[in-house]
């Protein structure tokens, strides 16, 4: 990209402002679906936190729930009666309550209910992020392009696969395709393996393999991205409008295949085919945030709905201290018609928070070397 071109980079106080205003909302929206579900089945709730640590200021409703705004902007909980922490550990006391005490209880509600109330925070992140895709549906219309190559880029890999202008894909890896931006998600989410498209060309359905070649891209704000690339150029965008119906479905549609795209690469770290460094940390979603919220407000929503689905997604996970590690237990004690041990569970619950912060150190060390903190201080150092 010409340098001419390129996007200032926002301020610090400018990207963090963006960074907390943008987890204090999902937080909310989170937090609020646990908090919800929970009133839904009468349960007792203890207290509403935006952040952690200490209590900057509160205030405590009819309900006797404690709403606080905390120091460290950096997540949420709802705090049922009874529970021990902030991640939803029961206290062990409360199991000696009599019975007339236990009403409203969290942890005598039926397992169906509990579970329910746990995946209300990520499912209501999923239905935040329709809701606003949707919403950009029926104002601005639903961009796509049809899945047509309109050129091929000399000296690339699909000149070298002998693909053609006018070919119309229809698959990549057996994965259908309905238009252009489905080719470049299930391509540049790869890691550079022979593609196999099912095209057709006259008329006749051809089969070809490509293999991607490894390119670097430099975006508006100079952050280079290491992908696959096939080399076609897509045809014109065409701006759709659409009802309310289809704007939801669209929005629907959009947001799976985020989940997928989500899953997929979580699947690649692991299996080691994509490096550890490739996932964003707090540093450089912070980093993200500023730079979108400085391209204006439908930018900053767009990374708004694209992040709460990261965080819906993230949170299912089987992770004791997450929501998808309570859905597990849960899951066992449905299968063993008891819970675990408290030991069991405690020890589940100090493994996962260590696992968590672990990941979350290598993450944000990462964070620094991509935001020029490391070489920044070598240069001070010599």
């Amino acid at each position: 990209m010409n340098p001419l071109l390129m996007q200032q980079q926002p301020g610090l106080l400018f990207t963090l402002a963006s960074f907390v205003a943008m987890i204090a909302v999902l937080v909310v929206v989170h937090e609020g679906g646990h908090y919800l579900a929970g009133r839904l089945f009468n349960t007792r709730i203890e207290a509403f936190g935006v952040g952690f640590g200490r209590e900057l200021f509160g205030w405590t409703d009819k309900r006797c729930v404690r709403w606080r705004v905390n120091a460290i902007p950096l997540g949420g909980y709802v705090k049922f009666v009874g529970d021990m922490n902030e991640v939803s550990q029961i206290d062990p006391a409360i199991m000696a309550l009599p019975e007339r005490e236990r009403r409203g209880l969290f942890a005598f509600l039926p397992l169906w209910q509990r579970a329910i109330i746990v995946a209300a925070g990520p499912l209501i992140n999923f239905v935040f992020a329709i809701l606003i895709l949707a919403g950009f549906n029926l104002a601005l219309g639903h961009p796509s392009s049809p899945p047509v190559v309109d050129k091929v880029v000399e000296g690339s890999a699909a000149a070298a696969a002998g693909l053609q202008p006018g070919d119309r894909i229809l698959s990549v890896n057996g994965t259908s395709i309905a238009r252009f931006e489905d080719i470049v998600t299930e391509v540049v989410t790869g890691v550079g393996k022979p593609v196999t498209l099912d095209i057709v060309r006259a008329g006749v359905p051809r089969e070809v393999t490509v293999v991607p070649k490894m390119v670097e891209t430099v975006d508006r704000f100079g952050n280079v991205t290491r992908h696959p690339q096939l080399g076609i150029v897509r045809p014109a965008e065409v701006i759709e409008d659409v009802g309310v119906a289809d704007a939801f479905r669209l929005a629907v549609v959009d947001t799976g295949s985020i989940i997928a795209t989500i899953g997929r690469t979580l699947r690649q770290v692991i299996l080691g085919e994509r490096s550890l460094a490739e996932m964003g940390g707090p540093v450089k979603t912070a980093q993200i945030a500023g730079q979108q919220a400085s391209l204006g407000l439908v930018s900053a929503i767009a990374f708004m709905a694209f992040f709460s689905i990261n965080l819906g997604f993230i949170n299912l996970l089987p992770i004791p201290t997450l929501d998808g590690g309570h859905l597990l237990l849960y899951g066992i004690e449905a299968v063993r018609r008891q819970p675990l041990a408290e030991k069991v569970q405690q020890w589940a619950f100090m493994s996962g928070f260590a696992a968590l912060m672990s990941l979350m150190a290598v993450l944000t060390w990462h964070d620094f070397g991509s935001v020029g903190l490391w070489a920044r201080l070598s240069g001070l150092l010599g």
